[in-house]
């Protein structure tokens, strides 16, 4: 036996060494993860699209005012409701100096195919006209109306138009039109002959 294992030592060295390598790597070596051939695709994200804003895409709606008289640049423009006289005005190059400015409510409301005429000094009556006076019912609306709409009232003049006006803005709507006696120039005979031709509704 000696003998044996004396010439067949080298051989037994050798099996012992394959076994060996053989049990490691079976049993207690990790294995070694697959290589991963391509690198992972994720998806491109698209461009987001802003979804349209269509509370800014809504435009106020628009009316069409026909500017005349003493203003430099007369003619048609364009004009959103919630404007005044006075934009307008400023629109159309400004006033010129032949204008009389006491015949005008810069502070009126723009209504669509409203008429802004502007009189010039000296010009009175029916003539001065900036826009169709309001009326309901056949009478005109004294909360409403502006210089030359009023002055349709008998007895009103320019002046008498302006103090209406001036009162209105001061103290708010007229709430009867018997308050017109407490404008100064219309008393109890002139509010007489205008009663039946007014309203405050």
């Amino acid at each position: 036996m000696r003998e044996w294992l004396s010439s067949n030592k080298l051989y037994l060295v050798a099996a012992i060494a394959a076994l060996g390598i053989f049990l490691y790597y079976s049993f207690f070596r990790e294995p070694v993860p697959e290589m991963v051939g391509q690198a992972e695709h994720f998806p491109v994200l698209e461009e987001r699209t802003e979804l349209p804003d269509t509370d800014a895409e809504e435009k106020n709606e628009q009316i069409l005012v026909d500017v005349k008289g003493e203003v430099k640049k007369p003619g048609v423009y364009r004009a959103g409701k919630d404007e005044r006289v006075i934009d307008m005005i400023e629109r159309a190059g400004g006033l010129t100096e032949k204008a009389d400015a006491a015949q005008v409510n810069f502070a009126q409301r723009l209504e669509d195919e409203m008429v802004i005429y502007i009189p010039a000094a000296g010009i009175e009556g029916s003539q001065a006209i900036q826009s169709p006076g309001p009326k309901e019912d056949g009478k005109i609306n004294i909360n409403k109306a502006d210089a030359a709409g009023l002055q349709e009232i008998p007895g009103i003049g320019p002046a008498k138009a302006a103090a209406i006006i001036e009162y209105r803005e001061k103290n708010g709507p007229f709430k009867d039109t018997a308050q017109l006696k407490e404008i100064s120039g219309i008393g109890e005979k002139t509010y007489e002959k205008l009663e039946s031709s007014i309203t405050v509704r």
